[in-house]
């Protein structure tokens, strides 16, 4: 068992809070890797291909534990399997930011500015929560995930300070992800008792400094970080956008065509 990952064990008492909780950070990570997955063989060079493949790769062995875990505490028995292959879209509570289409480059190097710099915030503040399985869990990840900011990180600065085009480009990428990011900071009574008894962190009080780091990114760009004048939400509740049916079908187009399949 590698550190940090949830070993096999018998069953867990029912929580449906904190299944739930589990739930959306899974959903993140598997849609989000599945979108990104998308560039590989289209990706601008070998190098982003395979950095990229890399990216969707931790983040779907993130989004296998969180989901195993989630099945064991929501009280249906559920394997990771069910939970990615066997659910319909409005059973999905993944943020929006996380299904937007991939779009030229820099609209992926925004979206992954965004979700990376909430991901390592959110998992450095699981990494101190009392479940010393989720605890080492959130360790790893944020580390983890602390190399796919750099990647965004890196791209962002190089864009923006790049060509007229490309610093054009990365300035419109920011506006259409911008309204997507606040659902992820967003709180509801789920996440309000499960910080209230210290089981996981809310992700509200992340919102502000999240916001001073990607502003200091984008800043360095030589660009501007946007005010949108609206916010996207529903996600978490399992109301999509409409791209989000394709990427879904394309997720689970094996187990559709070879239901109960085994390899």
């Amino acid at each position: 068992m590698r550190p940090g990952t949830l070993p096999d064990e018998p069953p867990s008492a029912a929580d449906p809070d904190l299944a739930r909780y589990l739930l959306r950070l899974g959903d993140d990570a598997l849609v989000l890797g599945q979108r990104l997955c998308q560039w590989i063989t289209r990706a601008p060079t070998t190098d982003e291909d395979l950095a990229l493949s890399g990216i969707a790769l931790d983040l779907i062995g993130h989004a296998r534990v969180l989901l195993t875990r989630a099945g064991r505490l929501d009280g249906t028995g559920r394997t990771e399997d069910d939970l990615a292959f066997g659910r319909t879209e409005r059973e999905f509570a993944n943020a929006l930011l996380t299904e937007l289409p991939n779009g030229d480059f820099a609209v992926t190097v925004a979206r992954q500015l965004a979700y990376t710099h909430y991901a390592v915030l959110h998992y450095e503040a699981l990494a101190h929560c009392a479940d010393p399985e989720l605890a080492a869990f959130g360790a790893r990840a944020a580390k983890e995930v602390a190399f796919h900011r750099l990647h965004a990180d890196r791209w962002t600065v190089t864009l923006g300070r790049g060509t007229a085009e490309s610093a054009r480009r990365m300035r419109l990428a920011l506006e259409r992800v911008w309204p997507y990011t606040g659902e992820l900071f967003e709180e509801d009574d789920v996440l309000r008792r499960l910080a209230a008894s210290g089981t996981v962190p809310s992700p509200a009080p992340l919102r502000a400094p999240w916001l001073g780091r990607v502003t200091e990114v984008v800043t360095e760009a030589g660009l501007a970080v946007p005010t949108p004048t609206w916010s996207a939400t529903g996600g978490r509740s399992g109301l999509h956008t409409e791209e989000f049916g394709p990427l879904l079908a394309e997720l689970q187009s094996v187990r559709r065509q070879f239901p109960g399949g085994t390899w």
